[in-house]
């Protein structure tokens, strides 16, 4: 098989490959790089490529390592040792660190080969991935579109088929939207599967976590297990990954549009109507539910928890007026409403949080399934979409408040494709398990995976 040819396949595939003989590592990464240099400037999604030579040679010493020289773009707010890391910020656009994180290090240490970076917005905010650094990431099906965040180089570098496999992070959808919109399967772990480390305060700040990308839920599941690695430096650690063969009959409740609380584009909700007709040949059951909760509850909760956490993380630059204006208006939204707020307002986020969590716990359903996205990808050169559907979005993350209710218990959450909308760009659909039962969701997925064949489609 040319190398240009299994760039297509999956990471199992050539790692394979490699293994047999069938071709080398150094000449899979320079089908890997000659197909970066042809695809790259339509999506701008790696950034901070690394030299050619350099990569070669990288390449050539992984030898007999499980992953075999595997080239992988690390998502820009994951440091990276010597490579460029600016979390889209020009606060950062010489940043280099003097280490990688836990997850980068596990994956060298397996004998992957860190190419660059993959483009997010700046500081993760936004499912929108533009910054002042590198600029906007483009969808690969219609680049006049966005790809979504904060992991939209991720997504875009999967769909174009620059690399097989991706890591990125998810607070409010970052891996689940980029999924979405860009014909991949995206994986939210449940809160501490995935540690590296965690936040110096983790119990309020459980909101956002590391996860998996892929264009196969094999490849999906291969990174999940070294991402997963049982991290004795966070208390919450609950790796590594265990998977299951199988699922049994599943009842799976459809949750749609929240009974009206969440305005929806034309065509998002039959399309996911469709996957859930697959699930049904699969012989699980789905039910529609009447909302469980209050959808008002919910976002006044996450609003409050996400605003406390962005303000803690971000309140030095801000604080700092040589550095502030470095920042876009919505980190200083975000950070100025957490910074109002009184002790009293967070503890009650936390009931509501609370509350919820104990729904979940109860509903009588093995899974919830739910829209990823409430519209298909908008114009690149949008900050964000002002309403959906006619009704207006009042933040700049209201348009993707569908993804809160898996966000803020930490609940496990796979984005998997439904299909492609009127304007040619995809869409992708929830499934989100119960508090530790990642297993269960992606054996669930690779069932979907085996039945449909959207990932195929690839971009013109």
């Amino acid at each position: 098989m040319p190398p240009t040819d299994l760039l297509d396949q999956s990471a199992t595939a050539q790692i394979a490959a490699v293994r047999a003989g069938d071709i080398s590592a150094p000449e899979l990464m320079a089908a890997t790089l000659d197909r970066i240099a042809e695809r790259n400037g339509r999506v701008n999604a790696i950034v901070a490529l690394r030299e050619r030579d350099v990569l070669m040679a990288e390449a050539t010493a992984q030898t007999g390592k499980p992953l075999a020289g595997l080239p992988i773009a690390i998502k820009d707010l994951a440091e990276t040792k010597g490579i460029t890391t600016t979390y889209g910020s020009p606060l950062f656009k010489t940043h280099r660190p003097a280490a990688d994180n836990a997850m980068v290090a596990a994956l060298k240490s397996a004998g992957a080969v860190v190419i660059g970076k993959t483009n997010t917005p700046e500081f993760g905010l936004g499912s929108h991935s533009y910054n002042p650094v590198y600029g906007v990431t483009r969808n690969p099906y219609d680049p006049s579109c966005s790809a979504g965040g904060s992991s939209g180089g991720a997504g875009a570098a999967l769909a174009t088929r620059m690399v097989a496999f991706a890591d990125g992070s998810d607070m409010m959808g970052s891996l689940r939207n980029p999924a979405a919109w860009n014909n991949v399967f995206g994986f939210r772990p449940s809160y501490g599967l995935v540690a590296n480390s965690g936040p110096a305060e983790s119990f309020f700040n459980q909101l956002s976590t590391n996860g998996p990308m892929a264009r196969h839920m094999g490849d999906l599941e291969l990174l999940l297990g070294l991402q997963s690695a049982h991290d004795p430096a966070h208390p919450h650690s609950s790796g590594p990954y265990q998977s299951t063969e199988g699922t049994g009959r599943l009842r799976i409740g459809w949750l749609g549009d929240w009974g009206g609380a969440y305005p929806m584009e034309s065509g998002v909700l039959e399309l996911c109507e469709s996957g859930l007709k697959v699930l049904e040949t699969l012989g699980h059951e789905v039910v529609t539910l009447e909302p469980p909760f209050s959808a008002a509850a919910l976002w006044d909760s996450w609003i409050t928890q996400r605003s406390w956490a962005v303000a803690e993380k971000l309140r030095p630059i801000y604080k700092d007026t040589s550095q502030r204006d470095f920042l876009k208006p919505a980190a200083i939204w975000e950070i100025e409403r957490g910074l109002s707020m009184s002790a009293h307002e967070i503890f009650k986020a936390s009931e509501i949080r609370s509350d919820w969590f104990r729904r979940t716990a109860n509903l009588q359903v093995d899974l919830l399934a739910l829209p990823s996205a409430q519209m298909f990808a908008f114009p690149a050169e949008w900050d964000w979409p002002k309403e959906i559907a006619g009704s207006p979005m009042d933040t700049y993350h209201r348009w993707m408040e569908v993804v809160v209710p898996a966000s803020l218990t930490g609940l496990p959450a796979l984005s998997v494709p439904v299909g492609f909308g009127p304007g040619g760009t995809p869409m992708g659909m929830q499934l989100i398990g119960h508090r530790g039962n990642d297993a269960t969701v992606l054996a669930l997925g690779r069932a979907y995976e085996a039945a449909t064949d959207w990932v195929s489609r690839q971009p013109r």
